[in-house]
């Protein structure tokens, strides 16, 4: 029997420290970001800063009461969670207000909440429940269709609300499902499709089409021309094509206009400096003039005159790349890889599937904020407008995050305990 000791001897302080730090830059390079002489005081209210310090704060007294609760409490509320915050996904369709096109804010006093930030973690916890409940790996049918249906509900509730970029989040959970045995050709899929998606919008069809024909003929006369083989190469063949000809229907149909704008900026397609594309062009502009170390703290020109919008939300990485340098930029990311790589091990070392699987949840999610959001600020996939994890200005994503990330700090604590 292992020795009990107090919560605060059993969490694993390096993951605290690495969101602590986070939160520490995120705060500093929003202050940053919208910095203003005649409102310089750190607690005023009236500025991002000091309302994101109220949220940090928040956040803080969020992650002490999760750390004192039963850790078998998330596991045997799993579903509970889940369908509360599907029920509220659905609430504020009905009477959520409209921010940046998306109806999925709750107004309360002058702030909002926005559910589809709390649905991932509920959907994290929904997912590792089911997952941790079965007695083999994810090979059946029935397992997979189960899986993916609890990924993909909230993703398409949250796709109504015309947030599409929450909604893909959803997505990065795929990984999830990897880790519990998933094989064969759908993990390959999450990467082929994307790719083909992008090839359908600046390659013509029929071109494309020949392509695919020609592939399907090798993997034929590679396989072992079993009558089943040959079914699953005509139908593998069959969804490409239908896949490749539905891309022109989801852009514009789907997609809001200025986001199909923005995929057309990004792919070369439009050349729109003062619409689309402007955001990002601003944002090379302003991590490219921090060079190696920086303009230095409050001296970024780009960013106390507003050239880039958003920039205390989902372009928080420009004021970073543009007072902090490279320099400072590295040792974010690093930060960020760090935690990635932490949670991953406390994931595998986890006796229960139920906090491997979350474990694994939760980093999916942060690592696909991570990457798409910095890839946005440097013009390496569509401005989706997702936040960056800890970072970026705002008490919903600044919640949610900290309640999923100490859940499973709080899981592992009773690791030994937990099976």
């Amino acid at each position: 029997m292992r020795e009990d000791k107090g919560i605060f001897y059993r969490i694993d302080w390096v993951v605290v420290g690495l969101y602590l730090a986070l939160v520490f830059i995120g705060w500093l390079n929003i202050y940053a970001a919208v910095y203003n002489d005649t409102h310089n005081h750190i607690a005023d209210l009236s500025q991002k800063y000091g309302k994101q310090m109220i949220f940090i704060l928040a956040a803080i007294l969020l992650a002490l009461g999760i750390l004192i609760i039963d850790p078998k409490f998330f596991s045997q509320f799993a579903w509970f969670i889940y369908g509360f915050f599907l029920f509220m996904l659905v609430v504020v369709i009905f009477s959520g207000r409209i921010v940046a096109g998306s109806k999925g804010w709750f107004a309360i006093g002058g702030f909002g909440i926005q559910p589809a930030e709390f649905a991932k973690m509920a959907t994290v916890l929904a997912l590792a429940k089911y997952l941790g409940t079965l007695d083999v790996s994810l090979a059946r049918l029935r397992s997979i269709v189960v899986a993916g249906t609890i990924i993909m509900v909230p993703a398409i509730i949250v796709l109504l609300q015309h947030d599409t970029g929450s909604a893909i989040v959803f997505f990065a959970l795929v990984i999830v499902l990897y880790r519990a045995g998933l094989t064969g050709f759908v993990p390959l899929a999450f990467i082929v499709l994307p790719i083909l998606g992008v090839l359908a919008l600046v390659v013509p069809k029929l071109i494309l089409v020949a392509v695919l024909l020609i592939g399907a003929g090798a993997f034929y006369l590679y396989s072992n021309r079993k009558l089943r083989t040959i079914f699953l190469i005509i139908a593998i063949f069959l969804g490409s094509v239908g896949f490749v000809f539905s891309v022109d229907f989801s852009v514009n149909r789907i997609l809001e206009p200025h986001q199909r704008n923005r995929i057309h900026v990004l792919l070369g397609q439009v050349i729109d400096l003062k619409g689309a594309g402007y955001n990002v062009n601003q944002s090379l502009i302003a991590i490219g003039s921090g060079r190696i170390f920086g303009k230095g703290f409050l001296q970024g020109t780009q960013t106390k005159y507003n050239f880039v919008p958003e920039q205390s939300t989902d372009f928080i990485f420009c004021t970073v790349g543009e007072e902090w340098g490279f320099v400072g930029s590295s040792v974010l990311v690093l930060i960020y890889l760090s935690l990635f790589t932490r949670l991953i091990f406390l994931a595998e070392r986890q006796r229960s599937r139920f906090s491997r699987f979350y474990g694994y949840g939760v980093a999916s999610i942060l690592f696909f904020h991570f990457a798409i959001n910095i890839g946005m600020t440097l013009g390496l996939v569509p401005v989706i407008g997702i936040p960056l994890p800890f970072v970026s200005y705002g008490g919903s994503s600044m919640w949610a995050f900290t309640i999923m990330l100490f859940i499973f700090i709080r899981q592992d604590s009773y690791r030994y305990e937990l099976v």
